[in-house]
């Protein structure tokens, strides 16, 4: 019976563990800004209103811009599709943005299927596959780099960064975060556990 409990009370332990130390590393990674030269920019899609960035996307897109300016990679994938009654898909409303920032159109790429993270990642693979692309400069929010790395990685991008859109520009509240880092933890688990 001693056995028993002591069995229980470690995996209990461990299991508070792993995603106690997953918020560590997710957070570790919102604080961190790798910008480097790659072979792609890759934007991870957000909201959009009738062909329009939400002002979340808007982040992710001028942080893109940003990057492309300092001549970090000739190429700019926007992903994401879109919800059901939606005119647009969330890489036409970035890339529309962006060609309105002064981005060449011939730079841009998209990925206009993806309703999650790892549908989106899992076909810009395939657009870096057919087009020759290894190595990746993810563009996100803070709390998801993390995850973006470890699927883009998974996927078999070498190597792959993560250069987040400012949390001044996407002014969160310190309880927003809170609740993007809970959530984060729950999606990097159940990408882990149940590959999705």
């Amino acid at each position: 019976m001693k056995l028993l409990l002591k069995t229980v009370a470690v995996v209990v332990l461990l299991g508070l563990a792993y995603p106690a130390w997953l918020g560590v590393q997710i957070w570790q990674q919102s604080r961190q800004d790798e910008v480097k030269g790659a072979d792609a920019i890759v934007v991870l899609g957000a909201a959009q209103y009738d062909g329009r960035p939400s002002p979340i996307f808007q982040a992710r897109l001028d942080q893109a811009a940003y990057l492309y300016g300092e001549d970090l990679s000739d190429n700019i994938i926007v992903t994401g599709g879109k919800a059901p009654g939606d005119r647009f898909t969330e890489s036409e409303a970035g890339a529309r943005y962006l060609v309105e920032q002064g981005i060449p159109e011939d730079v841009l790429l998209a990925e206009d299927e993806g309703r999650t993270t790892l549908q989106s990642l899992e076909n810009v693979r395939a657009i870096a596959a057919e087009t020759g692309l290894n190595s990746v400069l993810l563009v996100s929010d803070p709390m998801h780099s993390e995850r973006i790395k470890r699927i883009a990685a998974d996927l078999g991008f070498d190597p792959a960064y993560a250069s987040p859109a400012s949390y001044t520009e996407l002014n969160r509240s310190r309880s927003t975060k809170a609740k993007e880092l809970f959530h984060e933890i729950g999606s990097i688990l159940a990408y882990e556990i149940f590959d999705r």
